[in-house]
């Protein structure tokens, strides 16, 4: 059995074997569940902040460099402006909050609150100068992942006892900030090549890591020679499987396959999340965590297909009006309403453009599938 995917030019690309998509899907669903108990295995001996730091500016600096390799032109001075921001955004206070609080919460319960995001990208969208009011079916969605999130977080049913609030509100504030830089990504100046972008966006928040690591005390306190080889060898997993490896098996599925198919990575991470703390680190797993969770992915998932539901008519409206006699077409539709949500939330979630006319979306980059995928490829890469 093989996959097909539209080309733009509204033909069929070549067929890629399933059975490579199972492996890149497989590849996307550990890798990145296995991040959060690596970050946590890292901090043992490692600062947060530091580690989080050295992980990405040194996965940047090779990206950069094989992007460049690659043919990539050299980044203006206001691009690198725009992945400072992102880098900002993303890494400083999404990732680094997400491994500093790892020190405060379980490895799972931080990837199960990180699933939070594609409501507050909702809400962000819902919110803003020109958003627009979602369906009730993505209401539906947010109201019941924040009744998850309450359930979760629960004093004596989110891990077994008493819930580090600290910790708890480290997280959800790295879910609300990756949200926000996941939408300032779309609309930033930035390079044209997706994988120079990424780079830049790792070099800017490493660096800014580095930065908040000097300001909370971290140096003085820290030495190479108490690094763990545990610890050691989690940072070189996280660079090499968590952002390198990964980020590659990300990518080459998002130009081979459905972007709903692409998109369940973000309810199995957490499970795997879950399941490696669990198992071999021993962190506590509690029938309230379980049910928590599972309306928190009940709700994101009735988001995500609520607009992916959105999305499909006015594509094929598009495709459509390709094959249409030129009769048919005086009179189109004013415009055509892509979805306002596309939901990977363990990684980032992107909103596509909303209300782009149908001839628009004819011109923006293969139905403008191809625009979300490179906006969830700089915002994703780093997870």
């Amino acid at each position: 059995m093989s996959a097909e995917r539209a080309a733009p030019d509204g033909g069929r690309a070549a067929a890629v074997p399933m059975a490579q998509i199972a492996i890149g899907l497989a590849t996307v669903y550990v890798l990145w569940g296995s991040t959060y108990l690596a970050m946590r295995l890292a901090i043992a001996t490692i600062p947060p902040f530091t580690m989080a730091a050295a992980r990405h500016f040194t996965a940047g600096a090779l990206l950069y460099a094989f992007a460049r390799l690659r043919g990539a032109p050299r980044p203006q001075p206001a691009h690198w402006r725009s992945t400072a921001i992102i880098g900002g955004l993303l890494l400083l206070l999404g990732n680094g909050g997400v491994v500093w609080a790892e020190q405060r919460v379980s490895s799972g319960m931080a990837a199960l609150l990180i699933c939070s995001e594609p409501m507050w990208i909702v809400l962000f969208v819902w919110l803003r100068r020109d958003g627009r009011r979602p369906s009730p079916w993505v209401v539906a969605g947010l109201v019941l992942g924040m009744a998850g999130l309450l359930l979760l977080v629960r004093p004596g049913h989110g891990g077994g006892g008493v819930v580090d609030r600290w910790g708890v509100a480290a997280v959800l504030i790295s879910s609300v900030s990756w949200a926000a830089g996941s939408l300032y990504v779309q609309r930033a100046r930035l390079p044209s090549s997706p994988l120079l972008t990424t780079a830049m966006q790792m070099l800017c928040g490493g660096g800014l890591l580095f930065a908040a690591g000097a300001l909370t005390g971290e140096p003085a306190h820290f030495a190479l020679s108490q690094v763990s080889a545990g610890s050691a060898l989690a940072v070189l997993y996280l660079i090499v499987f968590g952002s390198l490896i990964g980020f590659t098996a990300y990518t080459w599925l998002l130009r081979s396959a459905s972007p709903v198919l692409v998109s369940t990575y973000a309810y199995v991470n957490p499970v795997v999340a879950v399941f490696l703390g669990w198992a071999l680190v021993h962190e506590t797993v509690t029938a309230g965590m379980l049910l928590g969770a599972a309306v928190i992915l009940a709700g994101v998932a009735l988001i995500t297909s609520a607009s992916a539901g959105a999305d499909a008519a006015p594509r094929r409206l598009a495709m459509r009006s390709r094959t249409l006699p030129a009769a048919a077409l005086r009179s189109p539709p004013a415009t055509a309403s892509l979805a306002a949500i596309t939901a990977p939330p363990a990684a980032a979630a992107i909103p596509t453009p909303v209300a782009l006319s149908a001839a628009a979306a004819g011109k923006a980059r293969a139905e403008a599938g191809e625009e979300a995928a490179d906006l969830e490829i700089e915002a994703c890469a780093s997870r």
